[in-house]
């Protein structure tokens, strides 16, 4: 099975197109207003007007009210895929009618298997630096090591990947998926046309 690619952080409406012409599987708007790479709903809807089908649209929130999650789904109908980047419980993740993935920060004592049986209804599991008071997009990489051979739900690695590590990533972790944001950029939520392809064709490579 090849590895799938979810290009996180767009904020412009070329990025998203070239992102999907190079084969992105997924990609991800940020809406945590804390975030460089935030977005608004109306910077949002302008920027999806495109994305052509079968490319899933993931919106990514960070301890969000349920209003708040509501207001987006409700006026980005392109929308498909929930990422949960903070404390969320199962029971909120779960109670919006879209599916979901979890964020997990590679905290020292944390434990996957015990992550995946809480967030069962969960579609993955996205594993990510731990970094105090960032909650994702730090640009660093963890030890890759600590990650199980072996879990319940698809693993989706992100957290420090480049075009010049991804292919060590996989090689190591085999995971089902990867997510890049900083790793592609030529500044915070500006990508990089190059470094979009340059990892593309890693993935495609080393799959």
């Amino acid at each position: 099975m090849r590895t799938r690619v979810k290009i996180c952080g767009l904020t412009r409406a070329e990025d998203v197109m070239t992102a999907c012409a190079l084969g992105a599987d997924a990609i991800g708007l940020v809406f945590y207003p804390p975030s460089p790479r935030a977005v608004t709903v109306e910077q949002a809807r302008l920027i999806l007007l495109d994305v052509p089908p079968f490319v899933t649209v993931t919106a990514l929130f960070v301890n969000p009210t349920v209003a708040e999650v509501q207001a987006v789904l409700t006026q980005i109908p392109a929308i498909s895929l929930l990422q949960f980047h903070g404390d969320e419980s199962p029971a909120f993740c779960r109670q919006f009618g879209r599916t979901y993935i979890k964020a997990i920060p590679m905290r020292d004592e944390v434990d996957l298997a015990q992550q995946a049986s809480v967030y069962d209804d969960a579609l993955g599991l996205l594993v990510d630096t731990y970094k105090p008071g960032v909650p994702g997009g730090s640009g660093e990489s963890f030890d890759w090591h600590r990650l199980p051979l072996s879990l319940s739900k698809p693993l989706i690695l992100a957290g420090g990947l480049t075009p010049d590590n991804v292919a060590e990533a996989i090689k190591q972790v085999a995971p089902y998926a990867v997510d890049v944001s900083g790793g592609v950029e030529a500044s915070k939520g500006i990508k990089a046309c190059q470094k979009m392809r340059d990892f593309m064709a890693s993935v495609a490579f080393h799959s």
